[in-house]
């Protein structure tokens, strides 16, 4: 039995996310079915982590175990044929035997693209948040800092199927930076782990500091152990695009 590695790009925009969830269109499910047709059986596809309905990525991870001696370089044609066009694998390789692709990642980055000016291209309205009014964008960019480090996220978090299982919410950010390119402003923060809607709650808070309705210290209390506040607001998901993922 072989270990397969693939890194894959998709536009989520007609996906309810990553995860197979019955009777809704998803990515696993659209890998699986393109996988097990090549193998002959039902295959299961593991990625580094669920993106959520809308989100986009350059580079997700995802690994699967088959039989089949196919060359990788075979098998990366023979899925880009079978897979939707909004989804293209972009690399196949094959590895250890043990290879996981959430439980060994070693950091990932997300990327939430906010377009500013009044007018937003049509080209552009399914990849960015339009948020053409007033923001302090300085004391967004001040803001941003705050969630390097290790915090804990439980106020940026959306609950989950498994926080019945007692999982920490403490998460390391290695950097967290916002900056204005042209008409987009751009977050992006890499760390050793995400909860789910976490990043979209993060730009929410900032762009709530970028109104006034929030400041500095309104955000540090988030960070705390035990915060009560509770997660949100939120920005919508076609924004978002997992970057990459480390090993």
């Amino acid at each position: 039995m072989r270990r397969i590695k693939i890194v894959l790009s998709y536009d989520g925009t007609e996906f309810h996310g990553w995860q197979v969830q019955p009777g809704l269109r998803t990515i696993q499910r659209e890998v699986q079915a393109v996988v097990s047709e090549i193998e002959g059986r039902a295959v299961d596809v593991a990625a580094s982590g669920r993106t959520d309905a809308g989100v986009h990525a350059y580079g997700q991870v995802a690994a699967f175990s088959i039989a089949n001696p196919i060359p990788c370089p075979n098998l990366k044609l023979a899925m880009n044929r079978l897979l939707p066009r909004s989804v293209r694998i972009v690399s196949v390789e094959d590895a250890a035997a043990d290879f996981h692709p959430r439980f060994q990642a070693r950091a990932k980055t997300y990327r939430y693209r906010t377009w500013r000016a009044e007018v937003c291209p049509p080209f552009e309205r399914l990849y960015v948040h339009h948020h053409p009014y007033r923001l302090d964008e300085a004391a967004m960019m001040d803001s941003a800092a705050l969630f390097e480090g290790e915090h804990d996220f439980t106020a940026f978090a959306a609950s989950d199927d498994r926080d019945d299982l007692g999982r920490s919410m403490v998460r390391q950010m290695y950097s967290s930076r916002l900056e204005r390119q042209g008409e987009l402003l751009i977050y992006e923060v890499r760390g050793r782990g995400f909860l789910k809607h976490m990043v979209r709650n993060m730009v929410g808070v900032l762009l709530e500091v970028g109104k006034g309705n929030f400041t500095k210290a309104d955000v540090m209390p988030r960070l705390e152990p035990g915060c009560k506040i509770p997660p949100g607001p939120s920005v919508p998901g076609r924004g978002l695009f997992l970057v990459g993922v480390e090993y």
